[in-house]
């Protein structure tokens, strides 16, 4: 029989950090106090309370000017307020982690944001959490996110997630969300030390014969540890200590796992897996000394090491890497993206991968590269989306004569001109800090080459909308689209995917004599479907509107009979033509021109003149109108009656 004990069984950084920090208060003499329990566990309580530190209860007020610790978990804004009130001097030992959630919950809903917190509502990190929001909804179940979603789907929600909650669950619940809501952020708060501790033993619990979870019946994480073994391994036991353990309950096992929640101590873990030990007698057990032991080894140069931040200064980071020298991540050595955002990316207590550069045991430190580790990480990503033909997403950071260069995951990814998608001898200027998604088709790790198409997924995007646009288009549908080029005749739109003709006549109810007057190249516009023609996948647009038609205009303006103000704007031998409204003229014959006889309009009008005149006629179904300037100087103004009249008679 095996029996192994998980590495990240045990205290989390924010645990441990509470624990020592209240063990340090306790040497300094004098009452020591604690807002709630410190953490989840009953045995380690009990060990601070011999030490001299106590927990007080909820809506307890301690001695005035007594020492209060906040515990890990954080205090709500209420119980700040209330200790604050009654003179306590405030230790804060909030896990870091924990601290961010409280920023993030409160700067998004001072931006009117609804929260939503995914955790278990009587918790005392929820509750804390939930203080600092104005709008919060808290769900924990299947049914409480599908009616979170009926009754706030449709608004500006922000997420955030108990750092200890079940990874699995929280999928579930994200992928739910974005199938249904429109307007989400996600914040990534649940802790990598849980996520590490739940990964660690799913992958290990199903190939065991029995696992052992140690913790407090009252921790949350320890629970959720000890419900996701449960499904992969049948034989899952629960204890808080190795007295609860029953060795029957492992006979015929062959291979055993022991983990922990991160409010179970060293000491406790030590003991189940001693007993353990001593019951099976294997001396291939892997004891919990020998793994600390392990913990406590020498690193070196070109190791992949993880540990948790510690603090962030102006110039380096510094890492605890569990072993005795320090660890220091100097800031040119984060990242090779030009848009990492050390504010935004790293935070104390987050888990961080690194790359050993150099081992200093006379200084007792060691000097770490992510950027290097994330090189090697993000070639093997590259080389992947490469085989698999994924897209990739990239920053246009530089230009030269044959293309752009994209950093992507900081790599530097070579776009030929004739890939980037712009017309030729287009400039690059405007690609320049802009965002693309690509293929890779191209990639030489050795040489430290690698080529990519924007180009080519362009042109997928195209064909997929291209079809689905084929698919439901009809003569009237409407579409929004970008003016790409022009000919004499008329211009090309893009309407998603497929280019349409709007012809120069069905640009503009005026005359036109190139689609350049009325159109710019990249103009978005609105435009409907005229004309299809399926086999030939020709599609005719139309771009102006029937209510913008001069003639609609006129005749709700005008009848016959009526005098307007009209502007002569061309002669002919038998008359002149004059505007009535913009895109309608009227002709006024050369015997209405005058009310004497003329030879040639010229003789008493100019172009550009304005007159009025009477309309004398209106052909609705030849759209033509006839004036009469003559008809007002001697005052023979026709009705509208008197033409219905002579229709009549005429009948």
């Amino acid at each position: 029989m095996n029996v192994k004990v998980a590495k990240t069984a045990g205290f989390c950084f924010g645990v441990k950090r509470a624990v020592d920090m209240a063990y340090a208060e306790a040497k300094k003499g004098g009452g020591v106090y604690t807002a709630g329990p410190l953490i989840h566990n009953a045995n380690v309580l009990r060990d601070l309370e011999k030490a001299g530190v106590f927990t007080l209860e909820d809506g307890q007020t301690p001695p005035k000017g007594s020492r209060v610790i906040i515990r890990a978990h954080g205090l709500t804004k209420s119980q700040l307020e209330r200790l604050e009130k009654a003179g306590a001097e405030l230790i804060d030992a909030t896990c870091p982690k924990v601290a961010r959630i409280h920023d993030i919950a409160a700067a998004e809903s001072s931006k009117g944001r609804h929260i939503l917190i995914i955790g278990q509502a009587d918790h005392p990190e929820v509750m804390g959490i939930a203080s600092r929001c104005d709008r919060f909804s808290i769900v924990y179940t299947h049914e409480e996110i599908d009616d979170f979603i009926a009754k706030f789907g449709e608004k500006p929600i922000s997420i955030v997630c108990q750092t200890t909650f079940n990874i699995k669950k929280y999928d579930e619940f994200v992928n739910k969300l974005k199938n249904s809501c429109k307007d989400l952020l996600f914040f990534d708060t649940i802790c990598k030390a849980t996520e590490l501790r739940q990964s660690e033993a799913a992958a290990n619990a199903s190939e065991s014969d029995g696992v052992i979870v140690i913790g407090d019946a009252h921790s949350s994480n320890s629970n959720n540890l000890f419900r996701l073994c449960k499904e992969l391994c049948k034989n899952t036991v629960f204890v808080q200590n190795a007295e609860e353990i029953d060795k029957r309950a492992f006979e015929g096992c062959r291979d055993i796992f022991i983990t922990a929640g991160a409010s179970t101590p060293d000491s406790i873990i030590k003991e189940v897996n001693r007993k353990m030990s001593e019951e099976i007698k294997n001396e291939n057990t892997e004891s919990f000394a020998e793994l600390l032991e392990q913990s406590l080894k020498t690193l070196h140069t070109g190791e992949k090491v993880s540990g948790i931040i510690t603090k962030i200064n102006a110039t380096d980071i510094q890492v605890d890497l569990g072993v005795k020298q320090a660890g220091y991540i100097a800031m040119s050595e984060l990242s090779d993206d030009p848009n990492f955002d050390v504010a935004e990316s790293i935070h104390v207590g987050d888990e961080i991968e690194a790359y050993v550069m150099r081992v200093n045991d006379v200084e007792g430190l060691i000097m770490l590269s992510k950027k290097r580790l994330d090189a090697v990480k993000n070639w093997e990503k590259l080389e992947t989306a490469y085989e698999t033909k994924e897209p990739v997403e990239g920053v246009i950071v530089d230009q030269n004569k044959g293309g752009v260069i994209a950093s992507v995951m900081g790599v530097r990814v070579f776009i030929p001109a004739s890939q980037t998608g712009l017309p030729r001898e287009a400039s690059f200027d405007t690609m320049m800090k802009t965002t693309h998604k690509m293929r890779i088709t191209e990639i030489n790790r050795q040489r430290r080459r690698v080529v990519g198409s924007i180009k080519v997924l362009e042109a997928e995007s195209r064909r997929e909308a291209a079809a689905k646009i084929w698919e439901t288009i009809e003569v009237g549908s409407q579409y929004k689209g970008i003016v790409k080029s022009f000919t004499s005749y008329g211009a090309f739109v893009d309407i998603g995917g497929v280019d349409g003709m709007v012809h120069i006549s069905e640009l503009s109810w005026n005359r036109v004599k190139h689609p350049s007057d009325v159109l710019t190249i990249g103009q978005e516009i609105n435009v409907f479907v005229i004309g299809l023609d399926t086999e030939k996948k020709k599609i005719s647009l139309g771009y102006r509107l029937a209510e913008d038609n001069p003639w609609t205009k006129f005749e709700s303006t005008y009848k016959k009979g009526d005098v307007a103000s009209v502007k002569i704007v061309k002669f002919m031998p038998f008359g002149a033509f004059a505007e009535v409204v913009p895109g309608v003229d009227g002709l006024i014959h050369i015997s209405q021109i005058a009310d004497r006889r003329i030879g040639k309009p010229e003789e008493v009008l100019e172009l550009g003149q304005v007159v009025d005149a009477v309309i004398t006629d209106i052909d609705t179904e030849k759209k033509k109108i006839s004036l009469s300037i003559r008809a007002l100087l001697e005052g023979n103004l026709p009705t509208e009656d008197e033409g219905e009249a002579d229709e009549e008679t005429a009948e």
